[in-house]
């Protein structure tokens, strides 16, 4: 039997892991991601006076909407999902909040269009706080999509990639001045010399300098032809 918390195989040969789903967790920053998306868009209704009297050229002052209190938490919540869970637990999210966005405008233009019942006195301003042009309702959900898919994508990519190295220690730092750093010479080249930067003299000692990049580059391919 199958159960809610039942977790997936990881591949163990995979550079970057990642949380699995679904699980309990997951589900609660999804639920929290799509109400934060929700509201969002009933706030944005409102439009909202940050500074007024500024002049005309700049517009007479800073405004905005009721949604700019919210909406960017739903960036935040999204980067959390692909941070965690990776692209596909994060997409998922994204259609589902996509879903529930398009659920809920097709419901308020329904509600409005339907006809009030007897003693309702609050269809116009129902209407006119609910209700909305369906163009700009599309070109919001289309946003919202490319925005969030593309901002996940981003996140995990970042992930994937290699930005630092973990030492166990270092017995010695060296300044090297840039005038000592010469090609190496036959000695050293009669190894790889693919990852070596040059040599330099200091002190009565012959110093090696590695291109750390290339190093790594190196040492992930005779990984890669071991294991194959």
């Amino acid at each position: 039997m199958t159960t809610l918390h039942d977790t997936q195989q990881r591949d163990s040969s995979s550079a970057v892991s990642f949380a699995t789903a679904p699980s309990g967790t997951y589900a609660v920053i999804v639920a929290v991601f799509c109400g934060l998306l929700l509201i969002s868009n009933i706030a944005a209704t409102k439009t909202i006076t940050v500074v007024d009297g500024l002049p005309e050229f700049v517009g007479g002052g800073i405004f905005t909407d009721g949604g700019a209190f919210l909406f960017p938490l739903t960036y935040i919540v999204g980067d959390v999902l692909a941070e965690v869970y990776g692209f596909r637990q994060a997409k998922r999210a994204i259609w589902v909040g996509f879903a529930l966005g398009a659920l809920a405008s097709l419901t308020f233009l329904a509600v409005g269009a339907a006809p009030p019942g007897p003693g309702y006195e609050n269809q116009d301003a129902f209407v006119a706080v609910l209700g909305f042009v369906p163009r700009i309702v599309l070109a919001s959900l289309c946003g919202y999509l490319a925005g969030q898919i593309l901002n996940a994508y981003v996140v995990v990519k970042i992930k994937e990639r290699l930005i630092g190295l973990l030492v166990d220690g270092a017995s010695q730092v060296l300044k090297v001045p840039v005038s000592t750093i010469e090609a190496a010479p036959d000695e050293v080249t009669e190894i790889d010399t693919t990852a070596i930067r040059g040599v330099a003299k200091l002190t009565g000692r012959l110093i090696i300098l590695m291109d750390l990049t290339k190093t790594l580059a190196l040492e992930l391919r005779e990984e890669a032809d071991e294991a194959t």
